[in-house]
């Protein structure tokens, strides 16, 4: 009597399926980047796994890896990833992609004790809808190889970039926490428009519109942000009365210290 032939290695083991877990599972499927049933999410909660079920047919979702894995998306908490990397190595994951804020490539291979290749990543969160920014940085065995296939995931979700690990800090405090930043000027433009004497939803359309239409613009045209906004600003116009206030409320120094502050707060957690 022989024995029954293992089951195939899954080809990427996602742990967690919280929101980035999810969105990057989806922006993998959505671009055939693989079938379903070579993918598997590991997920704790049961809870989620019936979501997750639902959600994404055909993925294996499991509450834990139970059977080999060629790489592994590490989509946890800081504090799982000790658990996650005891999980992979037993799985004989060859290759780590890493999302987990300030957990370097350097604790990432000591926690999993083999000779997996280990890229870290800082997305952020427009990967909800396909238009992510992310940054890659590599461990001290990933070569160009492992950085193409991490490249390869994120970017079914949005632009990917390249980095020294030592710049994930800055990106975080830029793209990372960028998207807060902009959410508090759409804010702040919505109750301005309202003040102004129109009505809220009025003003929601117009700033999301304004934002999004921006965005292309400066995407697209092949132009600087600063002949951009040259190109809007007439002389003695309503845009320079406007523009001189906001340079009088220190605006531009504002953004340039929350990323600041954002990069030490990064570098902080990283060392805690």
């Amino acid at each position: 009597m022989t024995d029954a032939p293992s089951p195939p290695a899954t080809r990427l083991a996602v742990f967690g399926g919280g929101t980035m877990g999810a969105a990057l599972l989806g922006g993998l499927l959505a671009a055939g980047w693989a079938a379903p049933e070579d993918l598997a999410v590991v997920e704790v909660s049961e809870a989620r796994r019936k979501e997750l079920v639902e959600r994404f047919p055909g993925v294996q979702v499991l509450a834990g890896l139970t059977r080999p894995a060629d790489a592994a998306l590490l989509a946890v908490k800081p504090g799982e990833i000790a658990t996650v990397c005891r999980a992979c190595a037993a799985a004989r994951v060859e290759r780590v992609l890493s999302v987990a804020a300030g957990v370097t490539t350097a604790s990432i291979e000591a926690a999993l004790g083999t000779k997996a290749a280990v890229v870290r990543a800082m997305p952020n969160t427009p990967a909800l809808v396909g238009a992510g920014a992310a940054a890659i940085a590599a461990g001290s065995r990933a070569t160009d190889a492992d950085l193409d296939w991490a490249a390869g995931i994120l970017s079914a979700v949005g632009i990917v970039v390249r980095v020294p690990e030592y710049q994930l800090d800055a990106v975080t405090g830029l793209s990372g926490s960028g998207p807060a930043y902009l959410f508090l000027v759409a804010e702040a433009l919505i109750d301005a428009g309202v003040l102004a004497g129109l009505a809220r939803e009025v003003s929601r359309d117009l700033v999301v519109q304004l934002l999004v239409g921006s965005a292309r613009l400066l995407a697209e045209s092949g132009q600087s942000a600063e002949s951009l906004r040259h190109g809007v600003t007439s002389p003695g116009g309503t845009t320079a009365a406007g523009l001189h206030a906001l340079e009088e409320a220190a605006v531009r120094a504002a953004f340039v210290n929350a990323v600041t502050a954002a990069t030490a707060r990064s570098k902080q957690l990283a060392g805690s």
